[in-house]
């Protein structure tokens, strides 16, 4: 635990003496003292203190008033009150307006430290959860797309580089990585920002609307057709067309996308006239495109004209770090909107949120964050909170390790290797993880086993 500095208020000379004396000596703390209300607020406004420990009725300004001033000026310094048995109904009432504790007189020494051990953990937690919400604000958002990691930082780069022109970006990730945030982020840092950003999924719609959907048609230019439509590079126009899964476009349809990419012009479906169109086309997907080509399931010219200029969103397994900061961030969103006051994450439920493999990267995080604030009942998520799939990998293995009888030795080794599988073999990202000393892995290897 740290430090922490203590003010004691009572205007009972003998007790706020031997309260002093008992918490300097059996716990370590740094006290002072105040003989009432008025005289600890003017302590308070001079000196920096972690916790005051205050009567609630005293003479000139009780504890509710003090504990009022305190809040409004200084919410960080906790408070907790001191009752006799006939004003527990006052106390509760100031847990309700800010205390963060209350305890009965006469006061039992050791349950008051109890006492101010639990407070100061929360205190901490707290303290913790501001930090990671302060830097999800401020230093790690990108247009929505939030990230400290190395490879995220990479990202941002190539965005701002790539922003200002009307270069064609493809971007590769897998299912639930971001890449219509990245696209997003691309146009609204761009000279185009006032102008439309249309997504469209290729994979969406059957393949026979696709190129209807893409170009526009004219009225009669196939069965339904009982009118003319714009196209989205008509709609895009001047802005930014997205195509998602754009390794699903037929070949016929390719073609056309490619004539557009060059040519800058379109002819809708069952017309033969030209229009001009200015569009910056970004396109995504969640497969090897250059695979593709070579398999010739996707055309070689299309395949060079889209790879202008590429990036590749890690998934979430890559990028740990960025766990709790997303984690936060989710948990912002939805405790507003199911109107819950959840103040945070438990040290036990986000170790299972760092060791988790996340198949489904930052989506399935979102909708695990989601689903945790609609279950929990308390004002911090806890592992119960979490749905089972969290806590399927670490029991599978330790089942393994007891059919097969290895020794805790063998385990750890497993464990620790799959770790840094997870963390794509950086040491120094898996013994965060572990919450170890990345010495402590080393020796752990210089010992003979194999990680």
């Amino acid at each position: 635990m740290e430090s922490m500095k203590i003010l004691v208020v009572d205007d009972e000379a003998p007790i706020r003496e031997i309260i002093k004396k008992s918490l300097s000596q059996m716990g370590g703390f740094n006290v002072e003292v105040a003989q009432g209300g008025l005289e600890a607020i003017e302590k308070i406004e001079k000196d920096v203190f972690d916790l005051v420990l205050t009567d609630l009725k005293m003479p000139e300004m009780d504890g509710l008033e003090l504990l009022k001033t305190i809040k409004g000026t200084r919410p960080e310094v906790m408070v907790i009150m001191m009752t006799a048995y006939g004003s527990i109904e006052t106390a509760v009432e100031a847990m309700k307006i800010g205390a963060n504790d209350y305890v009965t007189k006469p006061i039992d020494l050791n349950e008051l430290i109890l006492h101010i051990s639990k407070v100061q953990k929360e205190s901490i937690l707290l303290r913790e959860n501001r930090l990671l919400r302060m830097e999800v604000r401020k230093k790690f958002e990108f247009s929505n797309i939030i990230g400290k990691s190395k490879k995220m930082q990479e990202v941002f780069s190539l965005i701002e580089k790539v922003a200002p022109g009307s270069s064609t970006v493809m971007i590769y990730g897998g299912s639930g990585t971001g890449k219509e945030l990245v696209a997003k982020a691309i146009h609204y840092n761009s000279p185009r920002a006032d102008r439309p950003f249309i997504p469209f999924n290729c994979g969406a719609i059957p393949e026979t609307l696709v190129e209807s959907e893409l170009f526009g048609h004219t009225k009669g230019a196939f069965t339904g057709a009982i009118q003319a439509k714009k196209g989205l590079f008509e709609e895009a126009n001047g802005g930014t067309l997205f195509l998602d899964e754009i390794s699903m476009i037929l070949p016929s349809v390719q073609v056309k996308l490619l004539r557009v990419l060059q040519e800058k012009e379109l002819m809708k479906v069952g017309s033969t006239e030209r229009t001009k169109i200015d569009v910056r086309m970004i396109a995504a997907t969640n497969e090897n495109l250059e695979e593709n080509m070579k398999k010739g399931k996707f055309r070689e010219d299309l395949f060079y004209r889209l790879h202008v200029f590429p990036i590749f969103l890690p998934d979430l397994k890559g990028r740990k770090e960025d766990i709790p900061l997303l984690a936060y961030h989710f948990l912002d969103c939805f405790s507003k909107e199911a109107k819950k006051e959840i103040k945070g994450i438990s040290k036990e439920a986000m170790k299972l949120l760092l060791e988790y493999h996340w198949p489904g990267n930052i989506r399935e995080l979102e909708n695990v964050i989601e689903r945790a604030v609609i279950m929990t009942d308390q004002d911090h998520l806890v592992p119960n909170d979490f749905p089972k799939d969290l806590m399927e990998g670490l029991s599978e293995m330790i089942k393994r390790g007891v059919k097969d009888r290895k020794s805790l030795d063998d385990i750890k080794s497993e464990y620790i290797k799959e770790i840094l599988k997870e963390a794509g073999g950086n040491k120094r990202v898996a013994s965060e993880i572990l919450r170890v000393n990345p010495r402590t892995l080393y020796r752990f290897e210089k010992k003979g086993h194999p990680i």
